[in-house]
């Protein structure tokens, strides 16, 4: 740090002989204060051997070991210029050189690198002012146990036992130098800053330093106190720095920092690798300068293995820890380093190692307790040993404690976390095993949570994704593409569904719906209410009563906290109307097909009535019927594709982003939901997103014919010719037999038992459909004709030879209907 004008105003530089010496013994630096002290100018002494200045070669013994000396004091007898004797006490700071092999030098060969700076107080140049009431003042307002007076010079005149042993210097030695030439660290310039402005203000310091000075064997902690000293008359006569080791306080105070960080860190998501990389990132660098998490790889099949322990889950399996003796295999799942890079790693992330019985982190999976060790001690030799990679690394990096942790939860344990220091110059203590050991419990609680999670989230997506339809049916009405994301992890499964059910008469229902909540609950009441859905659908219920039933259902279910949204909507590509009615749900858009596939059409939301949820009971359902010309886009979706993502739109916002989506052009309707999802959905949705995309198909006129019947038993015979005459323009006279019979009985019934008016339609579609149609609300019933009945035998001949049968209602009657599977490449 440069000394500021300030600075230079109130030290005397003169005072303090200061000298540099190289590597070699050679002077290359002299002051003003070496001359005043030696006589010999700066120009005539530097590049000159320092032994010149000697007053006698000192003895073998009486030289010290240089070499790996980060400080040097004593006394020298140097000779003045003009020959007589000077008797110094000299202080010498050692700066190693930056390519230095060490302490030692350059390849440790045992001579001093780098620079010496050798400093020596001239106290003889001006009296020494009486000290007596200075060093009482100073003794008597300070608490602290190391204590130092300096003058307004900024020059040390006293210091106690306490300051005596922490700078591993007497007093004698200290005595008019700065603090930055007896500290030679950053500390020492930052002190003196400070006490300058003590001077200049009046007013005490406060200041912590963390550093190791020469008296301690560690790095401490200390508090700096540097209070002003007045005289009877208020003058400032000096300043005394006080110093309290605040070590122990310092570390509970950082460790109680970090595992409140923890805290704020780990366990943020219920995700196994990123919880394990937030534990190596929080002990990196404040605890370890590396850290790595392996897993069992046993954990890696998701059952938990076959239960060597269990925990207080009850029923969650663990992996088996090898108790008893032989090699443990371990995954990587994270590890953080102080080096870009990581280059201490010995295993790369994902990859799995072996480690042979009696290696450090095995022995705490086994054992689950903590380990401490040196890299000398035997344990870490005979592992580094069997594996050469890992002992490069320990050479390479200087690596000098290792603590091995391992990561249980609920009794049972999951993996360990390794923690190394290279760069931090102590090693590990008890107390950084118990630090470890705090961090790593939370991790594991948060790793056997998030492993917990994933395996019932993965149970939930498997029920959720099999009660989903595994392939939409083949029909005509329309084509289809659909799309289903899962929810966030924190939100869980959902249970959103579609459907696409193909009906009599070419028709087709879409279907969606949600189900509030989440979990496998909801999975599980989405699957039935789509059951209950297909059921309703199967006996051609309207919308708007089908979603009567259904509320009824929901309503059943109101003691399992049950509370649903649906819309179902029914096609008829014959003539082209589609009736639709909601429950709670969004609207669906509408897209006109002004494009070449729907996209650049009119985009609208339809104004259908409103449906209350499912669940409320006793309210009305209503339905809308509307005419969608070929080609139209009908989308249907739940309420998560609108739903903000982040909290910064409402629904309104996302229906806008739909709608623009849908203006894009798209080669198909597969690229119309990834369009659509890319613009509503940048992030993964907090809510389940089922989307269902319809193009609508019209059936060409050509492939329907329809038939009034007058309600006359002779009637019969006109309606079967004509019949078995249209199955010949299709092609289809391989159906004509069953057809006639067919025709006969639904015809007949309708004449005997129902009301005009009668109408006959037969659609070549897929199938063959023949469909009778009456004024009559009564529906027929099978029923198996006793021996001598005369009747009741034409439904039963209607069910044994067509495929599918039924009964449906219309706005006027009813409609008998009857399909049989032809030949697909029958024509008109």
């Amino acid at each position: 740090m440069e000394e500021t004008g300030s600075v230079r105003d109130v030290v005397d530089e003169a005072l303090t002989a200061r000298v540099t010496v190289d590597e070699h013994g050679t002077v290359t630096g002299w002051n003003a204060g070496a001359e005043a002290l030696l006589g010999h100018a700066a120009a005539q002494i530097l590049g000159r051997p320092a032994a010149a200045l000697l007053a006698e070669e000192p003895t073998a013994a009486e030289v010290p070991p240089f070499a790996g000396l980060p400080r040097w004091h004593g006394e020298l007898a140097l000779r003045h210029r003009d020959g007589h004797r000077v008797e110094a006490r000299v202080l010498a700071h050692h700066h190693a050189a930056p390519e230095s092999g060490g302490p030692g030098g350059p390849g440790g060969s045992g001579e001093p690198g780098g620079e010496w700076l050798v400093l020596s107080a001239l106290t003889g140049r001006e009296p020494v002012p009486a000290d007596d009431g200075l060093v009482g003042w100073s003794f008597t307002q300070s608490p602290f146990s190391a204590m130092a007076l300096y003058d307004t010079g900024l020059r040390l005149r006293r210091a106690n036992a306490g300051m005596e042993h922490s700078m591993a210097l007497t007093e004698r030695d200290m005595r008019g130098l700065r603090v930055p030439e007896i500290v030679d660290d950053e500390a020492g310039e930052v002190a003196e800053q400070d006490m300058l402005q003590v001077l200049a203000s009046g007013r005490t310091h406060y200041r912590e330093n963390y550093l190791r000075t020469a008296g301690d064997t560690r790095e401490h902690a200390w508090s700096v106190v540097l209070s002003p000293l007045r005289d009877s008359a208020g003058g400032t006569r000096g300043v005394c720095l006080s110093a309290q080791d605040i070590t122990e306080q310092f570390w509970a105070r950082k460790r109680l920092q970090l595992i409140a960080e923890a805290g704020r860190r780990i366990g943020r998501t219920l995700d196994v690798t990123r919880t394990a990389q937030e534990l190596a990132d929080v002990s990196v660098p404040d605890l370890a300068d590396f850290v790595s998490v392996d897993l069992l790889a046993s954990l890696d099949a998701g059952d938990g293995g076959d239960g060597a322990h269990s925990g207080d889950g009850g029923d969650e399996a663990y992996p088996d820890t090898g108790a008893g003796g032989g090699s443990l295999v371990l995954r990587r799942i994270a590890h953080q380093s102080v080096l870009p890079g990581i280059p201490e790693a010995a295993v790369v992330p994902g990859g799995t190692e072996e480690y042979p019985a009696g290696a450090p982190p095995a022995e705490s999976v086994r054992s689950g307790r903590s380990l401490l060790h040196r890299t000398t001690d035997p344990a870490i030799v005979d592992w580094a040993a069997r594996h050469p990679l890992r002992a490069d690394r320990i050479r390479e990096f200087g690596i000098h404690s290792v603590m091995t942790v391992p990561l249980t939860a609920r009794g049972s344990v999951l993996g360990v976390a390794v923690f190394v220091r290279h760069r931090h110059p102590e090693p590990f203590q008890q107390d950084d095993l118990v630090l470890a050991e705090e961090l790593t419990a939370r991790a594991a609680v948060c790793i056997d949570n998030a492993r917990r999670y994933t395996r019932e989230r993965g149970t939930a997506v498997a029920l959720q994704r099999s009660l989903l339809p595994q392939g939409l049916p083949e029909q005509d009405a329309v084509e289809v593409a659909s799309r289903y994301l899962p929810a966030g992890a924190r939100a869980g499964v959902g249970g959103d569904w579609f459907d696409v059910i193909p009906l009599s008469g070419a028709r087709v229902a879409l279907v969606v719906g949600d189900v509030v909540g989440h979990g496998i609950h909801a999975s599980a009441t989405m699957g039935r209410l789509r059951t209950a859905v297909r059921t309703l659908a199967d006996i051609d219920l309207p919308p708007d009563e089908l979603l009567t039933h259904l509320d009824d259902l929901v309503v059943r279910l109101a003691g399992e906290d049950v509370g649903a949204t649906c819309l179902y909507a029914v096609y008829d590509p014959v003539s082209r109307r589609c009736t639709l009615a909601r429950a709670g749900h969004p609207l669906p858009v509408v897209v006109s097909p002004d494009g070449d596939t729907g996209a650049d059409g009119t985009v609208e939301l339809l104004d259908l009535p409103t449906g209350p949820p499912l669940g409320l009971g006793g309210l009305p359902f209503e339905s809308a019927e509307i005419e969608l010309p070929e080609g139209s886009l009908l989308v249907l979706y739940t309420d998560g594709l609108i739903a903000s993502t982040s909290g910064d739109r409402d629904a309104d916002d996302g229906l806008s982003l739909l709608c623009r989506a849908l203006t894009r052009p798209a080669a198909s309707l597969d690229t119309v939901c990834d369009t659509v999802l890319g613009a509503v959905l940048p992030h993964r949705p907090i809510d389940d997103v089922a989307l269902l995309v319809a193009r609508t198909r019209a059936l060409d006129s050509a492939r329907v014919a329809v038939w009034d019947v007058a309600p006359d038993p002779a009637a019969v015979a006109e309606v079967r010719k004509n019949a078995v005459g249209q199955l010949d323009l299709w092609g289809l006279t391989d159906a004509a037999f069953v057809t006639e019979l067919v025709v006969s009985e639904l015809v007949t019934n309708a004449i005997r038992y129902a009301e005009a008016p009668i109408q006959l339609r037969l659609i070549h579609d897929r199938s063959l459909i023949c469909e009778v149609s009456d004024a009559s609300s009564t529906a027929p019933h099978m029923r198996r004709a006793r021996t001598y009945d005369e009747g009741g035998r034409g439904l039963l001949l209607v069910a044994q030879l067509t495929q599918r049968w039924g009964t449906r209602p219309t706005a006027t009657g009813k409609t008998i209907w009857a399909e049989q599977d032809v030949d697909p490449s029958g024509t008109p």
